[in-house]
C-alpha cells in the first residue's frame, strides 16, 4: 500500500488520478486521453460503473482508508454522477487527505 502524507495539494492529486485513470483507459486504446479538472468520467472518458469501481479500487490502495470513493459516490444522485468531473473528485481527495493528516 502507498500511502502519501504530503501529497494534499491539487495539482499532485491531479497528476496521481490523471495516472490511475490512464491505465483504466489503456484498456480501451484511450490512453492519450487529456486529462483536466474540467474532465467528465461519462461524457470525456467514457467510464462505466465497473471502470469506477476498479478506480476505487486504485484509490484505496494508493490512499488507504483515508479516502473512501464509495461515500463520495453515495453522496450524489445519479445525475450528479453522470456529470462527475476529475476536479470534483481531486478536490474530495485533497481534503479528505488534509482531515486526516
Amino acid at each position: 500500500m502507498s500511502i502519501e502524507t504530503t501529497a494534499t495539494d491539487e495539482a499532485t492529486v491531479l497528476a496521481r488520478l490523471s495516472e490511475m485513470l490512464q491505465e483504466l483507459l489503456e484498456e480501451y486504446g484511450l490512453d492519450d486521453a487529456e486529462i483536466t479538472m474540467d474532465t467528465t468520467f461519462h461524457d470525456d472518458l467514457e467510464l462505466e460503473s465497473v471502470d469506477l469501481v476498479a478506480l476505487s479500487g486504485q484509490l484505496r490502495e494508493h490512499y488507504g482508508e483515508r479516502v473512501n470513493f464509495a461515500t463520495f459516490i453515495a453522496e450524489r444522485d445519479l445525475e450528479e454522477i453522470i456529470a462527475l468531473t476529475v476536479g470534483e473528485l481531486v478536490r474530495y481527495i485533497v481534503a479528505s487527505l488534509r482531515a486526516t493528516a
